[in-house]
């Protein structure tokens, strides 16, 4: 069984970000035995002075496979955001089966990118879909980006990749083909669209990013140098472009 777990709001000014909470969280879910983590993706909502946010306004959502333990792993979650959760935070928590995400969710998602939305709004959607959804430190208001991570997930194409099994390990050169056939990484493409060819090289180099792209994790190439066939990852600016 795969679920959607969603946090916003965990960090403040001086503490590490919600994208490093969402990785320490998934690997304590692994560890415990409760679930494995399948990937982390870092969610962009809506930058407005009516929007109490600390650094980004951006949410996380973990994908992981499970037993049937809804109600267990949401206990887990919730003690172990409000243990790490940084002062003054408003941390929220969302889960949901994966099969379970309706258009409601994606719709509220996408709103969220776009407008002011409200706790009142995700607490009355999350009650009508069936999500668990908690506020846990400060007002709770992290519930709004936490439910609204789930559905840009559901989405499909929304947000980065911030960890899948090795990517944060990955280095040097490869093809594509190879690259596929051993991460997660389900294809490349090429700034302007094209597919990678399974032949071509890529250098990895220190920051390798997938976007959410019709449901799978896309990796942006673009050239390296004059060479044929010779690749690079895309600078970090044109990835945060094409995943906010």
């Amino acid at each position: 069984m795969n679920y959607l777990i969603g946090i916003d709001d965990t960090d403040n000014l001086e503490s590490r970000g919600t994208g490093y909470r969402a990785r320490a969280l998934g690997d304590a879910l692994t560890r415990t035995g409760l679930a494995e983590l399948r990937s982390v993706t870092r969610h962009q909502l809506l930058v407005h002075p009516a929007i109490p946010y600390t650094s980004h306004n951006s949410s996380a959502c973990l994908l992981v496979s499970a037993r049937d333990g809804v109600e267990e792993i949401a206990r887990f979650c919730a003690g172990v955001l409000l243990a790490e959760s940084a002062p003054g935070s408003d941390a929220g928590l969302c889960l949901l089966r994966v099969d379970s995400v309706g258009p409601a969710v994606v719709a509220f998602g996408r709103r969220a990118k776009r407008e002011v939305v409200t706790q009142g709004e995700a607490t009355t959607l999350a009650a009508a879909q069936g999500c668990i959804l908690q506020g846990l430190t400060g007002d709770g208001g992290g519930v709004i980006g936490a439910l609204a991570a789930v559905g840009l997930y559901a989405a499909g194409d929304d947000g980065r990749y911030l960890w899948l099994p090795r990517l944060r390990e990955m280095t040097g050169a490869i093809t594509a083909g190879l690259l596929r056939r051993i991460s997660a990484i389900d294809a490349a493409h090429i700034v302007d669209g094209r597919p990678l060819p399974d032949d071509d090289t890529v250098e990895l180099g220190d920051w390798v990013r997938p976007i959410r792209r019709g449901g799978e994790a896309v990796l942006l190439v673009e050239p390296a140098g004059d060479a044929e066939g010779q690749w690079r990852v895309a600078g970090r600016d044109l990835i945060k472009a094409r995943s906010e």
